[in-house]
């Protein structure tokens, strides 16, 4: 960086009031706050981050120093509730993302559904049933997502990142009105919750984020007999 486009020592001491000045505001915010999810909190965290980032920009720029502070990204975060205090209705908006881990035992339990439902019947579907694909169409058709996300691993799947908002509506949608197009047009604002699981936060803590169980060598998969498998509860023919 050239001479003139550094910042003065002038705007760097700027800066620095300009956090002490934040700071001052957020301890006061949180002495006041009303509740867990006070938006003026959230505001006053919001500018003392903002003026700390400046802050640290500056003194590098002009002293090649940094602070000792890590600024949290807000890019992501919630901005204050905005919704209604009463809603009529909720929506949840959940996505849970998988590996297929063991393709066979994937493959044997949509075999196992559909000679539970059908037999030898017309209706079974053996070439849904020997594909990837179809083999998740079948199981995903027979159980509830909970379900699945209780007993991935009798399902040959491995859990990935997933998250969970609960939004808030004044009224309930029009039937079909979504269907389309379910994740589109949430408003920040109404999200009354989220939570998010990801092997990101077990990163950061040193984990590698994978608690699939070892010891299964999956060269061996081709020899595994399912049947005797007592990990897998029998399914229910009248589902």
């Amino acid at each position: 960086m050239s001479d003139a486009a550094q910042p003065t020592a002038a705007e760097v001491r700027a800066a620095a009031e300009a956090v002490k000045t934040a700071l001052d505001r957020h301890l006061a915010a949180v002495e006041r706050r009303s509740g867990e999810d006070d938006p003026a909190v959230y505001e006053a965290f919001n500018q003392l981050a903002a003026a700390a980032e400046v802050y640290d920009e500056l003194l590098y720029d002009r002293y090649d120093e940094v602070t000792p502070f890590e600024i949290p990204g807000t890019e992501d975060s919630l901005p204050p509730y905005a919704g209604p205090e009463e809603p009529n209705a909720i929506s949840v908006l959940i996505r849970r993302d998988y590996a297929v881990a063991e393709p066979q035992r994937l493959l044997a339990q949509a075999e196992r559904v559909e000679a539970a439902e059908y037999g030898d019947g017309p209706g079974a579907d053996q070439d849904a049933a020997g594909t990837v694909h179809g083999a998740l169409g079948i199981l995903f058709g027979e159980f509830e997502p909970d379900e699945i996300a209780s007993r991935h691993k009798e399902f040959g799947l491995e859990e990935a990142d997933s998250t969970l908002w609960v939004t808030a509506a004044d009224e309930p949608a029009e039937p079909g009105e979504w269907l389309e197009a379910p994740f589109e047009g949430v408003d920040p604002q109404r999200v009354v919750c989220r939570f998010d699981v990801s092997a990101v936060f077990d990163d950061e803590d040193g984990d590698d984020g994978d608690d699939t169980p070892r010891g299964e060598d999956p060269d061996e998969l081709d020899d595994l007999d399912l049947d005797e498998d007592e990990d897998l509860e029998p399914l229910d023919a009248e589902r």
